[in-house]
């Protein structure tokens, strides 16, 4: 049982650590805890997606904190000033596509620098990790 604990250990870590700056592979994890059996697939759904928005929401409060110290222009690369311009035409609903490999974190970034709604961004960017993880485990059951 020791070596099924570290795995959702792992599986939190993985997906916090995925939705921040710095890359990751949850899915991996992900899809290895699902063919192993060893946890109800709901449980490592909710595990992964939970962690994966809490890395997303500390990406955000990033832009928050960004916000109130750098313009625009000189903290921003243009890729992501891309973002931040889907994110003000689209609103919350592009934080949606927080799971988007290299523009997600963008997205959450640009949230928190535009200080959207924090609960209703919260609620869309979970939403939009649940299909994703669940998509990934049904496929791995």
């Amino acid at each position: 049982m020791q070596e099924t604990s570290v795995g959702i250990g792992g599986l939190f870590l993985s997906a916090f650590i995925s939705s921040t700056i710095a890359p990751g592979g949850s899915e991996a994890v992900l899809a290895y805890l699902v063919a192993a059996k060893h946890y109800p697939l709901e449980y490592l759904i909710i595990v992964a997606a939970i962690a994966n928005t809490l890395g997303a929401l500390t990406t955000w409060m990033l832009g928050v904190l960004a916000a109130k110290k750098f313009s625009v222009a000189s903290l921003l690369p243009e890729k992501k000033q891309k973002a931040l311009e889907i994110v003000r035409k689209n609103g919350l609903w592009a934080l949606f596509f927080s799971w988007l490999p290299i523009i997600g974190d963008a997205l959450c970034f640009a949230g928190g620098w535009l200080k959207l709604p924090f609960l209703p961004g919260c609620l869309v960017i979970l939403s939009g990790k649940l299909i994703r993880y669940a998509v990934i485990g049904w496929l791995f059951a």
